[in-house]
């Protein structure tokens, strides 16, 4: 059970980090330590955030009781995160204002926003004092690269390491006299599997089953368009758009035509606004594009027998995502030796095997993978039993992984993108041509942040 004493209210967590000016924040990103990894001297209190799902506090809990052990001069007070539905603004709210946690968890887009706005401190100088090689070589090098800024400022490390695969219905596969999926499919098997697999509602499935589903975020559309050869951003200009060359534009009217023409691939829409997991575990998909972090919670709850293979390659390359999950420490942290401690604490070895023994969450460290694998298999026995949970470790052991690109002003590019996404996946009222002008009005955007 969940040690309540160390969950605070807002207003104490407020006490605790202290309220400081927005100015003094920025200015402490330039702060050099002559001794980044000296011992605190007096005590110190802290303050992490990190996920809100049920599993997790009780979790981090358990584990920060043991770094108290060994940091008897540092105390770590546990906030939850803000609802999802209001984590971006909260966040960077708190950042602003100066009342930012001292070391927290992000990913995806908003890490490195918060990165490009200068509330992150620079690790450089702890990372070089403090990691060895094998450490730093233990992760995989594409998620390791992608903490750090276009001008070298490093701003996290990792906490996990997400890869999406293709989970999919074995009884439906059986059903409809269809091969299972296969580590060597490629997107013409992926549809033409896709094909086979659809059925209209009928009394015994009143919804039906649809071929397949992606989430319409970023990263979910980049590795297809990377799969066909394309980027979001100019790899040698975080101010160019390359959305309208014409491998991407390709990739995107690839997934638009499997939802809008032939039907066979879900938009949110149509499973009834329910999420990629959910419409899964529901028998509504044959399969569906999902990442290690869902593993748990499909196991736990499909009541049919789950089978697992790499995401198919495109017609250029292979790519699977590695997600961009990981620890920073706030740039106006009043203790940042302290922060770094804890920080160290959140990537050793022991907090990502507690992460993922609790919920199965992919090792950053490839040295854990295998223990990964094993913590499945003992929990699952049955289901689990011949699952390629390896796939979803494939990019990263093969090379082909992938982590979200980023333009220079990345918070002005997803509010376009995703207003045009809306458009031509979820809605179809836009054909693909329109991401010409999405590109257009992107770059514009990027003016005054080279």
């Amino acid at each position: 059970m969940m040690n309540t004493k160390q969950l605070i209210t807002r207003r104490e967590f407020l006490k605790l980090a202290g309220v400081t000016a927005a100015s003094a924040a920025l200015s402490a990103c330039g702060t050099s330590l002559a001794n980044p990894t000296a011992r605190t001297a007096n005590p110190v209190q802290l303050v992490y955030r990190d996920w809100r799902t049920d599993w997790f506090a009780p979790m981090a809990q358990q584990m920060l009781e043991e770094f108290h052990a060994t940091h008897p001069n540092i105390r770590v007070y546990y906030n939850l995160d803000p609802e999802s539905n209001e984590f971006d603004e909260k966040s960077l709210a708190d950042l602003q204002s100066g009342t930012a946690p001292d070391v927290f968890q992000g990913c995806c887009s908003f890490l490195p926003i918060w990165a490009q706005k200068g509330y992150l401190l620079d690790l450089r100088p702890y990372v070089q004092a403090d990691l060895d090689r094998a450490t730093i070589e233990d992760w995989d090098p594409v998620q390791y690269k992608s903490f750090f800024t276009r001008d070298g400022r490093q701003y996290a490390l990792p906490k996990y390491h997400g890869a999406l695969a293709l989970y999919y219905n074995k009884n439906l596969f059986d059903q409809a006299y269809v091969d299972y999926a296969s580590d060597s499919w490629n997107h013409d098997d992926y549809l033409y599997a896709m094909k086979l697999l659809i059925r209209t509602p009928n009394q015994e499935n009143p919804l039906g089953v649809w071929g397949s589903m992606t989430d319409i975020t970023w990263e979910r559309l980049q590795v297809h368009v990377n799969a066909w050869g394309g980027h979001f951003v100019n790899p040698n200009d975080p101010t160019k758009s390359s959305m309208a060359d014409p491998a991407a534009l390709q990739a995107f009217e690839w997934i638009r035509a499997r939802m809008w023409d032939d039907k066979v691939m879900a938009t949110v829409l149509d499973v009834q606004n329910k999420g990629t997991q959910e419409a899964f575990i529901a028998g509504q998909l044959a399969m569906v594009e999902d990442g290690s972090w869902a593993l748990k919670n499909i196991l736990a709850n499909a009541k049919f027998r789950v089978g697992l293979a790499a995401f198919p390659a495109g017609p250029v390359r292979r790519a699977t995502l590695a997600t961009t999950d990981g620890f920073g420490i706030y740039a106006g942290t009043k203790h940042p030796e302290a922060a770094w401690e804890l920080l160290k604490f959140l990537i050793s070895k022991e907090y990502g095997r507690a992460m993922a023994r609790a919920q199965f969450l992919q090792p950053a460290r490839s040295s854990l993978v295998d223990e990964w694998v094993q913590y499945v298999r003992t929990e699952f026995p049955n289901k689990a039993t011949d699952l390629n949970i390896a796939a979803f470790a494939d990019g990263q052991r093969q090379g082909y992984s992938v982590i979200g690109e980023e333009f220079a002003n990345q918070a002005d590019a997803q509010r376009l993108a995703n207003a045009a996404w809306q458009q031509i996946f979820t809605l179809g009222q836009s054909p693909v041509d329109t991401i010409k002008d999405l590109s257009r009005q992107i770059e514009e955007s990027q003016k005054g942040f080279g």
